[in-house]
């Protein structure tokens, strides 16, 4: 990836948020992401509807087998090149709902994972901390150079 290209990706990330058969309690802290609180966009991120933009895949809940299919579909119709994140205990081994009969278990078992974001449900300040870790592992931050006195 040319170097713009990965500044504008790193410094604008546009996310698109999946529940994939979660409580709610994943998507609420998403939502209060998005209030003045917690102020997302100080980072660039914004929130998209359409899967077609969108750089990085927020993925709540764990996988049911009714979702798995929609869930790949989704991440198949993002552009190249793209990232996904697993909010939340659910989502990120299946949670307390693994083993149940309509649970595939977390969202690496249909998707290759990029991050994740352990907590049930985990404080928006956690799910601030993995993104940001996330884009800096897309652009590290570059070294400043010794100057020789």
């Amino acid at each position: 990836m040319t170097d713009t290209k990965t500044w504008a990706r790193v410094k604008s990330p546009w996310v698109l948020h999946f529940n994939s058969g979660a409580c709610n309690g994943c998507d609420i802290e998403i939502v209060a992401l998005l209030t003045p609180k917690y102020d997302v966009e100080r980072f660039g991120i914004k929130l998209e509807p359409s899967p077609r933009h969108a750089d990085v895949l927020l993925v709540t809940g764990c996988v049911t087998q009714q979702c798995a299919e929609r869930l790949k579909r989704v991440y198949d119709q993002m552009p190249q090149p793209k990232f996904v994140v697993a909010i939340g205990a659910c989502a990120c081994s299946g949670g307390v709902f693994a083993g149940n009969y309509n649970t595939l278990g977390g969202v690496d078992k249909v998707i290759p994972v990029t991050a994740y974001i352990p907590g049930c449900p985990p404080r928006p300040e956690a799910i601030i901390d993995g993104v940001v870790k996330l884009l800096n592992a897309i652009n590290p931050p570059k070294q400043k150079k010794a100057v020789e006195a």
